[in-house]
């Protein structure tokens, strides 16, 4: 495959896991509500798993393939991009300001998160018990979710559809699953061309092309709540993002791949700790101050460039 076939296949990815992934969660919604879920339902548990539906689909279907590097690299990538790029362009365009005891809990979640993921692949492979634990992490997020939820619980009725709109909204979620399915193929398979084309590894083209690729639907929204100056908005959609990026993503890549999880060298040394120190760069600050600041903002962005500068 020539670098001007894979660039063009690349993007033609990007494109369908964005547009795939934004017709899935829509379609999804809409069903689930005209199915009479209640509304706080589909938000806190429906919507938060098919947003995560791309990075997924990309993971295991690269370590279905073998590519653990590149599965791995993606969900890991993406939690890094949302916080020390998307989460940092926030800090700095608008004003963020929180409630500690609505935020303690998630941020708790992912900090402890980050650290299992680490801290249980020092062996160099993720194992069944940090796996499990992360499960266990991703079970009581969802929990929370549904119980902060029922504190704003709406009417459960059914919506009022036709069998035109209902057929309209099933071609809408299957051609949104096809899409997510076919540009994750498609980045696994040009991301590993690009990868042998420069001569690296397949992780540094997963934690940086892809990773950004598909973390396009979270800054979607960020730039959307700095517009509408909604600062909970862009807080609450990244850490429920790479909660779900770290707590289900990877294992489920490894109980697809039959075995523990290979972690490579340079994700053990580079890309997880890196996660974990961005991570709460990104969230102490918040917990203890309740507010972020452009500086803040400027110093992720300035960490994330140095682990891009490591990683390149």
């Amino acid at each position: 495959m020539s670098i001007e076939v894979a660039v063009i296949l690349f993007i033609a990815g990007v494109i369908l896991v964005v547009k795939g992934g934004d017709l899935f969660v829509d379609a999804a919604s809409w069903i689930a509500k005209a199915s009479g879920i209640p509304s706080f339902i589909v938000g806190a548990t429906i919507v938060s798993l098919a947003t995560t539906l791309p990075e997924m689909i990309v993971s295991v279907l690269a370590a279905l393939q073998g590519k653990t590097e590149m599965a791995i690299g993606n969900a890991v990538g993406s939690v890094t991009a949302n916080t020390g790029l998307i989460l940092a362009v926030a800090m700095i365009f608008m004003p963020i300001v929180i409630q500690r005891k609505d935020y303690v809990k998630h941020c708790g979640l992912l900090i402890a998160a980050a650290a299992v993921l680490l801290g249980f692949s020092l062996s160099g492979a993720l194992s069944l018990a940090g796996s499990l634990i992360l499960i266990v992490i991703f079970l009581i997020s969802m929990a929370e979710n549904v119980r902060n939820a029922m504190k704003q619980q709406e009417d459960g009725e059914r919506i009022q559809t036709t069998r035109k709109e209902t057929g309209r909204r099933i071609v809408m979620f299957l051609f949104g699953a096809l899409g997510i399915v076919a540009g994750s193929q498609l980045l696994v398979n040009s991301g590993s061309a690009l990868a042998a084309f420069f001569g690296v590894p397949e992780r540094i083209v997963a934690v940086t092309m892809i990773a950004i690729g598909t973390s396009l639907p979270e800054l979607v929204t960020t730039i959307t709540a700095i517009v509408k100056k909604e600062s909970s908005l862009s807080i609450g959609n990244l850490i429920g993002a790479n909660i779900l990026d770290l707590t289900l993503i990877l294992p489920v890549c490894s109980f697809v791949s039959g075995q523990a999880l290979p972690v490579s060298a340079q994700s053990l040394a580079l890309d997880m700790p890196a996660c974990l120190l961005i991570t709460l760069l990104a969230l102490l600050p918040l917990l203890f101050k309740e507010k972020g600041s452009k500086m803040q903002g400027l110093s992720l962005i300035l960490g994330y460039s140095l682990y891009l500068f490591f990683v390149l």
